[in-house]
């Protein structure tokens, strides 16, 4: 096998977007396209991959970090002098070149991978990606020769009635050999009603030096959607939110509504997991088998395990056991570790807390900068008052801890193992374990209170 290289086209602006985002960083089911473009890449066997920056270029080198090498251009000129940007890199090397836009983030691996065959058992020195359309009205079409090989790319507006007709179309990813590709670039003219400097002139050059043009049909059409607007971007979302979630349910995972369920590309999700609508699962989330999340859940980031019901709930960045129940209605906010058998309930909010095996807060509590032991329960409409208006401050409660109602603990302080808090009591200092702790005002009844008011009406 040759060597492999991968030059990545992300320096357009994306005026249609009309946006202040730069168009490749536009997500994609939760993720950026070039990173979709990138990550497809990277699977496959590549020596060095260059990714031609202009508009945003920081931003882009921000996100995509050192999975790629970069080069700048500065003024837009045409896909063909974008891919010139890389000559410093890649023109003196022996070997096979992919150029993928930046926007396409369907493009699969598997696909990529084909054209590197097909170019490479073909002795082709340049190769296209084409497909098929039902309507390739706009689209270059391909004319092959008798043989087989490409005898030209002819754009729509030049196309005779019976070229027209052609339903093969480029795609605009292309396979070449490397140093052939940067000679016959500089070959490339400007001379068209833009100015610019065309990538498939190339293929032309290439032509009429006698050299063989192939080109590999993939059998996806929506694969090679380049996303130029918002109505091709929520094109692109659809179709790889279908597959996604096939992926998944192929994979034994039940998901009751797939148009109304959404998960990101880096989710991993065990077998016998059920998956209610309106529930949205992004990041590197990793989830356990045969739990259960949904309806109208959010979670982001997470780490969960097994035969865990999430429902109606929202969980960002946190591990979460296994035998765990949330919800309806809780949030569990960033840094959050929900260890085995636990029960987080209705309207409960949990930050940055740590919450032991087989402990519950079943309603209406806030517990934030926290370490909870086991088998602690947290009474209804309890507190930790963890912040003072500039400083965070730790509670720790200790196992077998009861909380009652509507307790408030003022951090810093320490419920200590077995300890019992009295309802509406407000603690500010350390409970010794097993003692019981009542901090609160002692009742007293003012008799016939209401009508001594009324008599002073």
């Amino acid at each position: 096998m040759s060597n492999r290289y991968a030059i990545i086209l992300a320096a357009g602006q994306g005026t249609r977007m009309k946006s202040k985002l730069y168009k490749v960083l536009h997500p994609v089911c939760g993720k950026p396209m070039v990173q979709h473009v990138i990550d497809q890449v990277k699977s496959l066997n590549i020596n060095e991959i260059v990714t031609i920056v202009g508009h945003g270029a920081e931003k882009v080198k921000e996100q995509l970090g050192d999975s790629s090498q970069y080069a700048l251009q500065a003024e837009q000129l045409g896909t063909a002098h974008a891919v010139l940007q890389a000559e410093g890199m890649l023109a003196d090397k022996e070997g096979v070149t992919i150029v993928v836009c930046g926007d396409t983030p369907l493009i699969k691996a598997e696909t990529m991978e084909a054209l590197f065959k097909h170019h490479e058992e073909t002795n082709a020195k340049a190769t296209i990606l084409t497909a098929r359309a039902d309507d390739p009205t706009g689209y270059g079409r391909i004319v092959r020769n008798e043989e087989g090989f490409v005898e030209k790319i002819v754009e729509h507006k030049d196309a005779t009635e019976q070229e027209r007709m052609i339903t093969e179309i480029n795609t605009g990813t292309y396979c070449f050999d490397n140093k052939m590709l940067f000679e016959a670039i500089h070959n490339v003219s400007n001379d068209n009603v833009q100015g610019e400097y065309y990538l498939p002139d190339v293929i032309e050059i290439m032509k009429n030096q006698g050299e063989i043009v192939s080109a590999y049909v993939t059998e996806t059409f929506a694969e090679t959607l380049g996303v130029n607007d918002r109505v091709a971007l929520a094109e692109a979302e659809r179709t790889m939110k279908k597959r996604i979630n096939e992926f998944h349910m192929r994979n034994g995972v039940s998901i009751i509504d797939p148009d109304n369920t959404y998960i990101g590309p880096d989710v991993k999700i065990g077998q016998d997991t059920v998956i209610f609508p309106g529930t949205m699962i992004s990041g590197s989330t990793v989830i356990g088998s045969d739990c259960q999340l949904g309806p109208n859940s959010e979670i982001s980031e997470c780490e969960i395990g097994n035969n865990t019901v999430i429902r109606q709930s929202a969980a960002y960045s946190s591990k979460i056991g296994s035998e765990v129940n949330i919800g309806p209605f809780a949030h569990i906010r960033p840094d959050s570790a929900i260890h085995d058998e636990v029960k987080i309930g209705n309207f409960v909010e949990i930050k940055k807390a740590v919450f032991g095996k087989g402990s519950k807060a079943s309603h209406l509590s806030y517990i934030g900068d926290a370490e909870v032991g086991a088998d602690v329960n947290i009474g209804c409409g309890s507190i930790t008052v963890n912040y003072d208006g500039k400083n965070k401050f730790l509670t720790k409660i200790e196992d077998g801890v009861f909380i009652g109602c509507n307790s408030n603990l003022v951090a810093p302080v320490t419920i200590g193992k077995g300890a019992y808090v009295a309802a509406g009591s407000t603690i500010t200092e350390d409970v010794p374990g097993e003692a019981l702790a009542l901090a609160r005002a002692r009742q007293v009844n003012k008799e016939d209170y209401v009508g001594k008011m009324n008599v002073k009406k």
